[in-house]
C-alpha cells in the first residue's frame, strides 16, 4: 500500500500567505478511491425516495394505513432536514470520518428496519431513522471532499456529484418499479444494504483523517430549537394547501412555532461556546450570497422537477412508467455544463462568471418553459429543459465550492451543512409555493372550461394520474390538459421571477482566490482563509 499525506500550516487569520501556495491534497488516484465510496454514500441518500416512490401503492396494499401514507416521505424529509446542521457540527468537533461512518450505519439500520416493518406506524418510524442517517450522508460527503480536495482542485469532481444526482433522478423510478414487481417492496429498502456495506468498508479502510478532541460540548439547546424550527417550517410547506388550508389554525400555529424557535435559536447561537451554526460564517459576503443563491436554486429546481413530468404525462401523453427519462434533456445538460464549469475552475481558478451566467440561463429557461401550451412538441420542450439544465449546471456545485472556500477549515462541516440546509429548505418552499399556485390555477381553469364536473374532478387534487385521466370524458380531459398547461405556465413564470433575485445576488459575488493548486494571489482579509487540511489516504 502506498501512503500519501499532505500538510500545510494554516496562517493567522488576516495575514497574507508568503509565496505561492503549494499543491495540496492527495494524489488524483487516491482521491478517486475515496470519492468512489463517497459517491456511493451520496447515491444512497439521493436514490432512496426515488426508489421507494413506485413501491408506495404496493406498500399500502400490504400494510394498510392509506391515511398515513404521506408520512412515509414526510418523516424521512423531516429527519433529514432537521439533522443536517447537527451532523455538520458533530463532524467539526469530533472528526469527520467517525461522524460519516455513524451516519452510514444509522441509514443502513433504518433501511433494514424499514424492510421488516409490519405496519404503517413502524414504517414511518423506521423511515425517520433512515432520514436521520441520510442527513449525515449528504453533509459528510461535502465536508470530506472539502477536507481532502482544495477548492481549486475540487472543480474536477463536480461533474461526478451532478452525475450521481442524474443517475438517482433517472434510474430511481426504474429500479424501484422493477424491484417492487419482481422482488417485492421490502427489497426497495434492502437494496441499500449491500451498497452501504461497500461504502462502509471502503471509507473505513482507505480514508484517514486527523482525529479531533472537542474542547466544548454540543449546543443541545440550539440543536433542539433549530430542529423544532426546521420541522415546523417543513410541515408548513408539506401540509399547507393539501392537508390543511393555508389560513387554518394548524398552519398558523406551525408558522408561529417555527418563527419563535428560529429567533430563539439565533439568540442562543450568540452565546453558545460551540454553536450549531456559528453566525460568524455569515460575515463572509460570499458565504451569505451562496446561501441565498442555494436557497433559490433549490426553490426553482425542485419545482421544475415536480411539474415537468406532470406536464409531459398529462399534456404531451408521455408514459409515466419511465418518468425519470422524461427529464433527460435537463439532467444531461446540467451534468455536461457542471463538468465544464468544474474543469474550467480547476484550470483557471476563476468562477465569478458562473453564478451570473447560471442564473441568467435559469431565468431564460423558466421563461421558455412558461410558454409551453397544449400544442408544444416534445422536441421543443426538451430544448427548453436543456437551457434550464445548463443554468442549473453552472449553479449546483459552484455554490457549495464558493461557500466552503469562504470559511476557515474548522468550520468546513457547518458551512457544508448550512449550504445544504438552505438548499433543502428552498426546495420545500419551492414545491409548496409553486404547487399552491399550480393547484389554484388548475382548479380555476377546470371550473371555467368544464363547469361543475371540472371542479369536482380536481377538488381533492389537481394532479391526476394516467388512470384517472383516461376515465374522464373527452371534453373534461381536454379541459384538464389546458388547465395543466395554464398551471405550469404560472408556476414557471414564478420560477423566472424568483430567479431574478438569484441573479442580483450573483452580481455581488467577489472572486476570492481558491485555496489549493496553482499560483494563487494572496487572499483579501475577511473573505476566507488560505488553509489546507491534513489528510492521509491509503490505497
Amino acid at each position: 500500500m502506498a501512503n500519501t499525506s499532505t500538510a500545510q500550516a494554516e496562517p493567522q487569520r488576516g495575514t497574507e500567505p508568503q509565496g505561492p501556495i503549494e499543491k495540496a491534497g492527495p494524489q488524483p488516484r487516491s482521491v478517486r478511491v475515496v470519492l468512489m465510496a463517497l459517491m456511493i454514500a451520496m447515491l444512497l441518500a439521493m436514490l432512496d425516495n426515488m426508489i421507494v416512490s413506485p413501491a408506495m401503492p404496493t406498500i399500502v396494499g400490504d400494510l394498510g394505513g392509506l391515511e398515513h401514507l404521506s408520512w412515509v416521505v414526510t418523516g424521512y424529509t423531516l429527519a433529514t432536514a432537521a439533522s443536517t446542521p447537527i451532523w455538520g457540527k458533530v463532524g467539526d468537533m469530533y472528526g469527520r470520518k467517525g461522524a460519516f461512518l455513524t451516519a452510514i450505519v444509522i441509514f443502513l439500520v433504518g433501511s433494514a428496519l424499514s424492510g421488516m416493518a409490519q405496519d404503517m406506524g413502524q414504517l414511518i418510524g423506521f423511515r425517520a431513522i433512515q432520514g436521520l442517517g441520510a442527513g449525515g450522508l449528504m453533509v459528510g460527503v461535502m465536508a470530506i471532499i472539502g477536507d481532502l480536495v482544495p477548492p481549486r482542485e475540487r472543480g474536477k469532481y463536480m461533474g461526478m456529484m451532478t452525475g450521481v444526482m442524474a443517475v438517482a433522478m433517472i434510474g430511481g423510478p426504474l429500479v424501484g418499479g422493477t424491484i417492487t414487481d419482481h422482488l417485492g417492496w421490502r427489497w426497495a429498502f434492502y437494496i441499500n444494504l449491500p451498497l452501504g456495506a461497500v461504502a462502509l468498508a471502503m471509507v473505513t479502510t482507505v480514508l484517514h483523517l486527523p482525529k479531533k478532541k472537542a474542547e466544548g460540548r454540543i449546543d443541545y439547546l440550539g440543536a433542539a430549537l433549530l430542529t423544532v424550527g426546521i420541522s415546523a417550517l417543513v410541515l408548513v410547506t408539506t401540509w399547507g394547501g393539501t392537508e390543511y388550508a393555508w389560513g387554518s389554525a394548524v398552519i398558523i400555529e406551525l408558522i408561529a412555532i417555527g418563527v419563535v424557535s428560529l429567533i430563539g435559536f439565533l439568540l442562543v447561537q450568540k452565546k453558545a461556546a460551540e454553536p450549531i451554526m456559528p453566525l460568524h460564517i455569515f460575515r463572509s459576503r460570499n458565504f451569505s450570497l451562496m446561501a441565498v443563491i442555494g436557497f433559490i436554486t433549490g426553490f426553482v429546481m425542485f419545482g421544475a422537477m415536480l411539474f415537468l413530468p406532470l406536464y409531459q404525462q398529462s399534456v404531451q401523453g408521455a408514459s409515466a412508467t419511465n418518468s425519470g427519462l422524461l427529464l433527460l434533456p435537463l439532467l444531461l445538460s446540467m451534468m455536461a455544463v457542471s463538468m465544464f464549469a468544474g474543469r474550467f475552475t480547476t484550470a483557471t481558478g476563476k468562477y465569478k462568471a458562473f453564478p451570473i451566467v447560471g442564473t441568467v440561463l435559469m431565468i431564460v429557461g423558466f421563461f421558455l418553459l412558461a410558454q409551453m401550451d397544449t400544442g408544444t412538441s416534445r422536441l421543443t420542450s426538451g430544448l427548453y429543459m436543456a437551457v434550464l439544465g445548463a443554468g442549473m449546471g453552472f449553479l449546483m456545485q459552484i455554490t457549495m465550492l464558493v461557500a466552503q472556500n469562504s470559511v476557515e477549515m474548522k468550520d468546513m462541516g457547518v458551512a457544508s451543512s448550512s449550504a445544504t440546509l438552505f438548499r433543502t429548505l428552498g426546495s420545500s418552499f419551492g414545491v409548496a409555493i409553486m404547487g399552491a399556485l399550480f393547484n389554484d390555477r388548475v382548479q380555476q381553469v377546470m371550473a371555467e372550461r368544464a363547469g361543475e364536473l371540472g371542479g369536482k374532478v380536481t377538488e381533492k387534487s389537481a394532479q391526476l394520474d394516467a388512470a384517472s385521466l383516461a376515465k374522464l370524458p373527452e371534453q373534461v380531459s381536454d379541459a384538464y390538459k389546458f388547465a395543466v398547461s395554464s398551471g405550469t405556465h404560472a408556476a414557471f413564470l414564478l420560477g423566472a421571477a424568483i430567479g431574478v433575485a438569484a441573479l442580483l445576488a450573483s452580481l455581488f459575488v467577489k472572486e476570492t482566490p481558491l485555496r489549493g493548486a496553482g499560483p494563487v494571489d494572496s487572499e483579501p482579509v475577511g473573505e476566507g482563509p488560505v488553509s489546507v487540511p491534513r489528510a492521509n489516504i491509503d490505497v
